[in-house]
């Protein structure tokens, strides 16, 4: 199972976390989706990886580290979580509504597209 957070639980889960290793938040937009609408890294590494280059750049991420997946709202950052999870990667959860949420709940000066 998947942990699910939203992004206004994102801190709590970033402090449980660390006892893991330092937090990664992954963005699995696609670049255009970026441009569009984005988030400042605080108190976690951010890193951008599209979801569909995931596969290919799997060796980018450390397994024993803490990732939050991110996406448009939550779908395709679910998918990757569980894709992850699948690989072994032991920490992983999935950010539940995605930058549309984030917009809403932490940062309303994110655009919501």
């Amino acid at each position: 199972m998947i942990t699910q957070i939203r992004p206004s639980e994102l801190p709590d889960w970033l402090a449980a976390a660390r006892a893991h290793g330092e937090p990664v938040v992954l963005d699995v937009r696609e670049p255009g989706e970026l441009a569009v609408a984005s988030i400042k890294a605080n108190g976690f590494n951010l890193l951008t990886i599209p979801m569909g280059v995931i596969p290919l750049r799997l060796a980018e991420l450390d397994p024993e580290q803490p990732i939050a997946c991110l996406c448009h709202h939550g779908g395709r950052s679910m998918q990757v979580a569980a894709f992850l999870k699948a690989q072994g990667f032991a920490h992983v959860a999935n950010i539940a509504g995605g930058i549309n949420a984030w917009s809403a709940e932490v940062d309303p000066s994110v655009a919501r597209y």
